[in-house]
């Protein structure tokens, strides 16, 4: 069997040493989600941790995604969690690491289809707000929280659409050639996203879900197949501005091409990452 060459294992041991250093994951066992998530404080020292180990960064794949109904919880900087750990916290994390990123590297948003309405995923519409709204929610009402929670998490990812279009306008405008897409993640039963359901969220969840819906579940091995050719297929080099469910480019909903939102969007969450003494 041939020899690997020895520059990929160095840079796998790079990478799992800046990952080694701190502890970049959450506690689960003071709450369901841990009011202790302190997003504002890891994203800007991995961000120097990884700049520090001076590794090459050519793709940044934003997957993070919590749905929360069982009243509303925050971040440790106050923030509403499901918009603080979806949205804000990629959004911090990106620009942060936009200066490490090398020539012709690709960004991915992984969304879902619960953004668009059109879809009839089971899922309420998302109800889009200006940034500081989402994140200091005016809707703290938890005897209602599976509802309002649903919402929140839709238009999180509604959010992360529009994230991902303004993001390659203003890198296209700056002329560099980096990519941005979003990725429809699609119905994953394997994994932990409704771990915070209880009995009477899950009845109300499965009476909203069709079939269809149902039978069209992805497996983690397809969906991770089609999250590497968006990253890594030579065929999408040059492909911005667009978005997927698995290996095909499909339209996302009609809000989300709405520019004005994108932009408005991009500067309040930059008002609030700001506001928290972020240097960029």
């Amino acid at each position: 069997m041939d020899s690997q060459p020895n520059s990929q294992p160095k840079l796998f041991d790079q990478v799992r040493s800046v990952l080694r250093r701190r502890h970049y994951s959450y506690q689960t066992e003071q709450s369901r989600y841990g009011s202790g998530f302190d997003i504002f404080g890891i994203c800007p020292q991995f961000s120097e941790d990884f700049r520090q180990a001076e590794c090459p960064l050519r793709a940044i794949v934003c997957n993070a995604g919590i749905q929360i109904v069982s009243g509303t919880q925050c971040t440790a900087d106050g923030f509403e969690m499901t918009f603080g750990v979806n949205h804000l916290g990629h959004f911090l994390l990106v620009n942060l690491l936009l200066p490490n990123l090398s020539d012709s590297s690709r960004i991915v948003f992984v969304s879902s289809n619960t953004h668009d309405p059109a879809k009839q995923t089971g899922m309420p519409a998302p109800q889009y707000q200006a940034a500081e709204s989402l994140a200091f929610p005016s809707d703290n009402r938890d005897g209602d929280g599976g509802d309002v929670g649903r919402v929140r998490y839709t238009t999180s990812k509604l959010c992360n659409v529009l994230c991902a279009y303004e993001l390659s306008r203003r890198l296209q405008k700056q002329r560099l050639k980096i990519t941005v897409n979003a990725f429809n993640l699609g119905l994953m039963l394997n994994t932990k996203l409704i771990r915070d359901y209880g009995q009477t969220e899950l009845s109300e969840l499965s009476a909203t879900i069709s079939s269809t819906v149902l039978e069209n579940a992805k497996s983690s091995p397809a969906i991770g197949v089609a999250l590497a050719k968006l990253v890594l297929d030579s065929e999408l080099e040059n492909l911005t501005g667009k978005y997927f469910d698995g290996l095909h480019e499909v339209q996302s909903s009609q809000e989300s091409y709405n520019e004005q939102k994108a932009s408005e969007l991009w500067e309040s969450s930059m008002k609030l990452v700001l506001s928290l003494q972020t240097t960029f």
